[in-house]
């Protein structure tokens, strides 16, 4: 295998050629800093590279020479989101602020590691996560946009093709937001199902791990292999192990796919939701049972997230904000840290009484369906600076904007993945978003590989 093939081909498929010797670990991973130094002095998607990237290749070459066992993804290039910790790069959690975060790995990591994955850096976020825009990174389809946030440079550097994969997390949508915006697929597990222990927290109820990659399938297999109990995540679930990635190829033929026509399909961009109904159209064409529906609660939720996400963060942060560290967080960081001071202990039962009324009318969605779809966000990629945009007649703020769709999957716990759609009349690309019940990230694969391969994809 050639290596501008491997970079056009599922992870599974470019890790069977390495264990075959049919393609050399050290040529992909020194590809992969060839590019990164091409491209990413505009780009600026990665914060560190590991300087051991290709050392870590040799060995995974001398393994294979060896015939050592040698796990899924073996000599696979993978980057991390700079909010999870390791033992041989630094951690800064988008600040600037002198924080010393552990060098140390958690769960998600080691698994990465045991399964053969080379970490080749960390890429930028947005500063702890709290954020769209992920600056100074730029979006790779057109370098005066963001890339999205809070896991921009981790979105930035798969659509760039400086890595096949790379690590995020996700409170309101900071995977699946960046991945619809550069054109990547983001996957978003159940609560619980990826185990946070080593990542730096936002908000306990709410922050998801799971990956960005170029496609489904290795989507799928990223989730299979950093998924697990985690003993130090309290809020890790102790499920079966996943196999999802054999599912990528499997029939959707009467899957029930639900489509919610209020809130997801209220004030979006008309090329956005043009590009969604034609894939709802192809959904229905591949033999799959469309149910249309409508939630009202909906139109309470943004309330409920803001004030969660605002007082739990806040309390992650109440040290440093003794310490002084917070005078150097960012500007729209220190105010939104400020603001949770102001919630309430009733604004906050108010939110988590209104979460639990909106994931009982979901509960009785889900016993009809088994998938709901929709755009990931109503706009595309909006240019740097950029802090307004007008939908449906009315000017809302862009933060408001891009995670209306993604927030209520965080809100629920439910698994989400976005995957792309098609491109708009300036070639930015359109994000289509299917959610699952609890644990059924089996369903969300299967109408998400469908999507993909109706695409042409």
């Amino acid at each position: 295998m050639d290596i501008d093939t491997a970079f056009d081909t599922p992870i599974g498929e470019v890790a069977r050629a390495i264990r075959d010797a049919r393609l050399s670990p050290v040529d992909l991973v020194g590809a992969c800093l060839d590019r990164i130094a091409t491209r990413d002095g505009t780009l600026q998607s990665f914060v560190h590279l590991a300087g051991d990237a290709l050392d870590q290749a040799k060995a995974a070459e001398r393994s294979v020479r060896d015939g050592r066992a040698l796990g899924p993804l073996h000599g696979i290039p993978i980057a991390v989101k700079d909010n999870y910790l390791t033992a041989d790069m630094p951690t800064t959690a988008g600040t600037d602020a002198e924080i010393a975060f552990p060098k140390e790995e958690g769960a998600a990591i080691a698994r990465l590691g045991k399964a053969g994955a080379i970490l080749i850096g960390k890429t930028r976020m947005h500063e702890f996560a709290w954020g769209m825009e992920t600056p100074p990174t730029r979006n790779p389809h057109d370098e005066r946009r963001v890339p999205g946030g809070s896991s921009g440079g981790s979105g930035a550097a798969v659509a760039a093709g400086f890595c096949l994969a790379a690590t995020g997390s996700d409170t309101g949508g900071s995977i699946r937001i960046p991945a619809s915006l550069c054109g990547t697929v983001g996957f978003k597990p159940t609560f619980g199902r990826i185990g946070r222990s080593g990542i730096v927290p936002h908000s306990w109820s709410l922050d998801h791990a799971g990956p960005l990659t170029r496609n489904v399938a290795d989507a799928a297999l990223l989730v299979d292999v950093m998924s697990g109990h985690d003993p130090h995540d309290a809020a890790s679930a102790n499920e079966p192990p996943t196999d999802l990635a054999s599912l990528a190829a499997a029939p959707v033929a009467r899957l029930r796919v639900g489509v919610c026509r209020n809130h997801f399909f209220e004030a979006v961009d008309s090329e956005v939701a043009a590009s969604v109904e034609a894939v709802i159209e192809r959904l229905a064409a591949a033999g799959t049972q469309i149910v249309e529906f409508e939630v009202p609660e909906l139109a309470h939720g943004l309330g409920a997230i803001f004030a969660i996400e605002l007082s739990s963060s806040t309390a992650y942060h109440l040290p440093h904000l003794a310490s002084g560290d917070v005078d150097d967080y960012s500007e729209d960081v220190r105010l939104l840290v400020e603001m949770g001071r102001l919630v309430t202990g009733s604004d906050y039962l108010q939110a988590e009484r209104y979460r639990r009324l909106l994931a009982g009318k979901f509960q009785t969605v889900f016993d009809r369906v088994d998938v709901v779809v929709g755009p990931t966000m109503p706009i595309t990629a909006w240019e740097i600076g950029q802090r307004e945009v007008v939908l449906g007649g009315r000017r809302e703020s862009v933060l408001e904007t891009s995670w209306r769709f993604t927030y209520p999957w965080n809100l629920l716990g439910l698994p989400a993945i976005s995957l792309p759609c098609g491109d708009d009349s300036r070639g930015l690309p359109i994000g289509f978003q299917i959610a699952g019940a609890a644990f059924d990230e089996a369903s969300v694969v299967r109408a998400a590989a469908a999507v993909e391969q109706s695409l042409g994809a």
